[in-house]
């Protein structure tokens, strides 16, 4: 069935192959035919050809009966990465942070309603989330999120925050609109932002911005 809202030029079966990808979302690492076709809407003959195209390819694999996605995906992320010279550029500004804290230091941006990490230094510390690059949290709950969003017209948030997470994390605080719009002025007062277990418990973080449309944060 064709979607709504595309014009004459939208190719359907390469949209449908980025929905299968997404389909292995955290906690599904193995995924049925069945499930596949389930969670894209799909049909199962047209999921079942698209998981062999993306086999024959590298970007998937067979695996206990079902299908996982392989490294090779994160080449899609980091192709953006590289094509934006972001990596390049902020390397040597987040070591220097790191060095100066001996906290871990990243780069995010906004898509949807998440935040997702585009660029990072870590440190070994033992927490309770982990974080790389690609890594996606819901953006209200974070320090790097609060910046983005505070930059944002009110309407423009209100907007944003109604598409659903996709990052599968359940956030402890969830505050109605006037909580929510007062943490945003305060961001917007002092020009930078704090999270304090509001994510998960024992992540606390403070970030900054740092360039049209990302944050920079190190969390503790």
């Amino acid at each position: 069935m064709a979607r709504a809202d595309t014009g004459p030029d939208f190719i359907e079966a390469l949209a449908r192959g980025l929905d299968v990808i997404k389909a292995f979302q955290p906690g599904r690492p193995v995924m049925s035919l069945t499930e596949v076709a389930t969670a894209t809407g799909l049909a199962r003959p047209t999921a079942r050809r698209i998981l062999l195209t993306l086999q024959d390819l590298g970007y998937a694999r067979a695996e206990r009966g079902g299908f996982a996605l392989t490294p090779r995906v994160l080449e899609l992320g980091v192709t953006y990465v590289r094509s934006m010279g972001l990596w390049e550029v902020a390397r040597p500004h987040l070591e220097h942070l790191v060095a100066q804290t001996n906290e871990s230091s990243s780069i995010a941006q906004l898509d949807g309603s998440d935040i997702v990490y585009v660029a990072r230094v870590a440190v070994p510390k033992i927490v309770t989330l982990s974080v790389q690059i690609g890594t996606r949290f819901p953006a209200l709950q974070t320090s790097l999120g609060k910046v983005l969003l505070a930059a944002l017209p009110p309407e423009e948030v209100e907007r944003v925050l109604a598409e659903p997470s996709r990052s599968g994390i359940e956030p402890r605080w969830r505050p109605g609109a006037e909580e929510r719009e007062a943490a945003l002025r305060a961001v917007r007062a002092r020009g930078w932002a704090l999270t304090d277990e509001e994510l998960a418990l024992g992540i606390r973080s403070v970030a900054a911005p740092c360039a049209t449309g990302s944050a920079t944060s190190s969390p503790r």
